[in-house]
């Protein structure tokens, strides 16, 4: 672990109490969260060495639209991964992050993941955006009106048909898929928050994903602290705007740090 500029260091001394301090002192946290907190909770990485990617290609949306074929397989692939998705449990990761939000810190969440974990640890929605969306809804591509996944996912392993809305219009899971634009409503709340957040994080993402990994970095633009935790490189990882750099097992390192600051905060209310 380095803390940007002065090389290796003590993580149980140096380093967890660099974090603590940041923690402990903003009221507006912004934290970007990615793959590698929901690993531990058994969802698999998209695009890490063990990464879903490299056993499918991907459906495009513009071939979803227009394909019964193409619609048929993403139904196929992702009814081949919603039991895990369905009944994967929040870790400590995610319920650190609602800690935040009951002692009154916490700014925003802005996800990349779609595994609807943060909302199932019990993260407020107002404190939630979900820049790649959620496969825990799934929304018709016509009217947007929003259901429950199981009875859909139920209904193509009965028929072996991708299910339509009553409108007509075609279901899907309520995930950005490749080609899709991100919703404008999301990137303008995230971009809301980068404005007004005295302290940024990143957890468990390579920050490889554009426009999103643009997000954070926005904010340390701004002159606020920036502190990526992850195991494994990151696009961030040689900018000078990131001032703590941890790499590691972001389970083993962000919950005890939320944990401390938290307690400390509320000794002083």
């Amino acid at each position: 672990m380095c803390i940007k500029g002065v090389g290796l260091v003590d993580v149980s001394q140096d380093v967890s109490k660099t974090l603590i301090d940041y923690l402990r002192a903003a009221r507006r946290i912004l934290v970007f969260t990615g793959a590698g907190i929901s690993t531990p909770s058994g969802i698999r990485d998209f695009r890490g060495p063990n990464g879903i990617w490299k056993e499918r290609q991907p459906v495009y949306y513009d071939q979803f639209m227009s394909s019964e074929a193409a619609r048929i397989e993403y139904w196929d692939y992702k009814a081949e991964t919603w039991p895990v998705m369905r009944d994967a449990v929040p870790n400590a990761v995610h319920t650190s992050l609602v800690a935040l939000e009951h002692a009154g810190k916490l700014l925003r969440v802005v996800t990349q993941n779609v595994d609807g974990l943060h909302e199932r640890a019990g993260l407020g929605r107002d404190k939630l955006i979900e820049l790649h969306g959620s496969n825990g809804r799934v929304e018709c591509q016509t009217c947007l009106t929003e259901s429950e996944p199981e009875p859909h996912f139920e209904y193509f392993h009965r028929t072996g048909k991708p299910p339509t809305c009553s409108c007509g219009g075609y279901l899907k899971p309520a995930t950005i898929s490749f080609g899709q634009n991100l919703r404008t409503a999301d990137l303008s709340a995230a971009e809301k928050a980068v404005k007004e957040t005295d302290f940024v994080v990143s957890l468990g993402s390579s920050l490889s994903v554009y426009p999103a990994s643009e997000i954070p970095l926005m904010a340390a633009r701004r002159g606020v602290p920036y502190v990526v935790v992850n195991r494994g490189v990151t696009d961030h990882d040689a900018c000078p705007e990131v001032m703590l750099r941890l790499e590691g097992d972001v389970l083993e390192i962000f919950p005890p740090a939320v944990k401390q600051a938290c307690e400390d905060f509320d000794s002083r209310r």
